[in-house]
């Protein structure tokens, strides 16, 4: 198993600075309506102490997984699901707010969802993990390019989307982004330092619980578990407090700047990550984490990106205070 550095099945980041949007100024040109706060489709978590983190060395320990140590979190609500595509079309309706992804005029899409011609034109493709493309025209509309749409797919999680864009969202929305301890907190479901959001066990009774690679990454996809790219936002059994995909599908922004070192981190008690840094937490894992490769689809498991980055395997979801 792969385990150091960052397996780019993850997902990939836009290249140098130079192209750099500095964090939150986007939705500040482009976001001036902002709509009134609605704890529909919320779940509301009391909060509590609880443990995060993992010792297991079946994990990535290099990823600062570890150590497990208590944290104390404040109440709060969290999306029962990822913002799906009609959510962020409503947002986009509304604000008229173009993504990143629109602005630098292209994104990160894995070579799998190419249609011939897209592929024809594919000039350019991340170094050592070619199976990320730079497509030109690719958003969140057109995911795997102009030649494609989300016409089939307005309950999927909306993807291609910066972490610049999650923020610019959830401000319009009257949310936030959670924060890693609020999102480790929800995804236990209130197990206690389980593997996944609903116990040990990848599948139960031999049934999926999640969207992930099954096969050979990256050539082969045998989609045992009904899908190869995004599943619907509800999809799979919830976890216990009733939240929906919050491993596999797509990865999901957190507010955090990462840092792989527990004393960083901001404490025990509502942690909120480093006061500054050059990437983002991401948690979850998305339908590309395979276990040969990426198994990062585990409540403990954590990557980052940058905040300008957007691929076809990252969304989010919101929270709001308790």
């Amino acid at each position: 198993m792969k385990q150091e550095g960052k397996p780019s099945c993850c997902a990939a980041s836009r290249p140098g600075s130079e192209h750099h949007h500095p964090a939150e100024t986007s939705y500040i040109k482009a976001v001036d309506t902002f709509r009134e706060p609605s704890k529909e489709k919320m779940v509301y978590l009391p909060g509590g102490e609880f443990l995060m983190g993992t010792n297991e060395k079946s994990g990535f320990p290099a990823d600062g997984e570890g150590p497990v140590r208590e944290v104390k979190i404040d109440p709060f609500y969290i999306d029962s699901h990822a913002v799906t595509n009609a959510q962020f079309a409503d947002f986009v309706k509304d604000t008229g707010y173009k993504t990143e992804a629109e602005q630098f005029g292209w994104s990160f899409v894995f070579y799998y969802f190419l249609s011939k011609q897209t592929a024809k034109q594919v000039k350019q493709m991340v170094q050592g993990t070619p199976w990320w493309c730079v497509v030109e025209g690719a958003n969140w509309y057109q995911p795997e390019g102009p030649d494609s749409n989300i016409d089939q797919r307005m309950d999927h999680p909306v993807v291609h989307v910066s972490w610049n864009d999650a923020l610019a969202y959830s401000k319009w929305a009257g949310k936030r982004l959670p924060t890693e301890a609020e999102w480790e907190f929800a995804a236990r479901g209130g197990l206690k330092q389980n593997t996944y959001p609903w116990g040990n066990e990848l599948m139960p009774n031999g049934e999926h619980y999640c969207n992930i690679w099954q096969g050979k990454f990256p050539g082969k996809n045998t989609k045992e578990d009904g899908y190869v790219g995004t599943a619907p936002a509800v999809s799979f059994p919830p976890n216990g407090y009733g939240l929906y995909n919050m491993v596999g599908n797509v990865w999901e922004w957190c507010s955090d700047w990462f840092s792989r070192s527990i004393h960083e981190r901001g404490g025990r008690e509502n942690p909120q990550g480093p006061e500054k840094g050059t990437a983002r937490v991401m948690r979850g894992g998305s339908y590309l984490c395979h276990k040969s490769y990426c198994n990062r689809y585990r409540v403990a498991a954590r990557t980052s990106n940058t905040p300008e980055s957007s691929t076809g395997n990252i969304g989010f979801r919101c929270v709001m205070d308790g």
